[in-house]
């Protein structure tokens, strides 16, 4: 099988399961973010095993996992905010299991443990927020919001890719991805802001500025992740984060423009009220 169909199949099909996490049911989004969660952490703390670094892997994958199920008992209304409270404070047992670990450097294995959870953990938790956007005054699933996100990520980073790879000249960053152009980012940009008009017309949940909004910022954030996964990557002197999706990498590969762009668009909803 050549490079291009793997890839396009392995596209499709990690395309399918995520909408179909999505859409579907509340409980099969779960699993399927849970999922995610989990293979992103692993590839995560594998790097850094791989670059020397003695991570709690295992502290790290519960406390993100607990974070999550805690958020996703909350916005479907069968867990309180103070479970949520309290799988937070659970980081504290990060720095007391390390004084039993009698490894070296802690101080080093306790923040790539904690980078972890803030990196992948809380981004992929907060999506709850956009499957339940009626919080606090009802719990009614509506995935439409997020569906409309995961396409304008999408729309950005192939267009980001084509006019990139048809017209790059000007590097964007070339210390950190030497790939990435401004061609490629203005040319995504502009894929992007059409989805966000085409989300207005079929997710009517937002008005039009807001999606408009909302692609602005997958553009920002999402290159910021981007270009932050390259540097994680670039320091422990790696390609991909795994190879769990043939001719694309690892999972975190393709979550990184999610992990920057979904905290400030849930931030972004709930100053407007939504």
């Amino acid at each position: 099988m050549n490079t291009l169909l793997k890839r396009s199949l392995t596209g499709l099909g990690y395309a399918a399961v995520l909408i179909a996490g999505i859409i579907i049911h509340p409980l099969i989004f779960a699993a399927v973010f849970l999922a995610l969660l989990v293979l992103a952490l692993m590839e995560y703390y594998r790097m850094v095993k791989l670059a020397g670094g003695d991570p709690q892997q295992i502290t790290g994958i519960i406390t993100g996992v607990l974070f999550f199920g805690s958020l996703f008992g909350y916005v479907t209304g069968r867990l309180p905010l103070f479970a949520v409270l309290s799988a937070v404070l659970l980081l504290s047992t990060i720095f007391i299991i390390e004084l039993y670990r009698k490894k070296p450097q802690p101080l080093a294995n306790i923040a790539f443990t904690l980078l972890g959870f803030f990196y992948i953990a809380l981004p992929l938790g907060l999506l709850n927020f956009l499957i339940f956007p009626g919080l606090p005054q009802n719990t009614s699933f509506y995935p439409w919001i997020l569906l409309g996100v995961t396409l304008i990520i999408w729309a950005f980073d192939t267009g980001a890719y084509l006019f990139g790879t048809a017209f790059g000249k000007h590097r964007l960053f070339e210390r950190i991805s030497p790939k990435k152009s401004w061609e490629g980012v203005f040319g995504g940009g502009t894929i992007a802001l059409l989805t966000g008009v085409l989300n207005a017309w079929l997710f009517q949940i937002l008005e039009i500025t807001d999606w408009l909004v909302i692609s602005a910022l997958v553009i920002i954030f999402g290159t910021f992740g981007d270009l932050i996964e390259s540097m994680i990557k670039r320091s422990f002197d790696m390609k991909d984060s795994g190879r769990f999706l043939p001719g694309h990498g690892g999972i975190l590969d393709r979550l990184d423009s999610f992990l920057f762009a979904a905290p400030v668009i849930v931030a972004w909803l709930f100053f407007i009220g939504n």
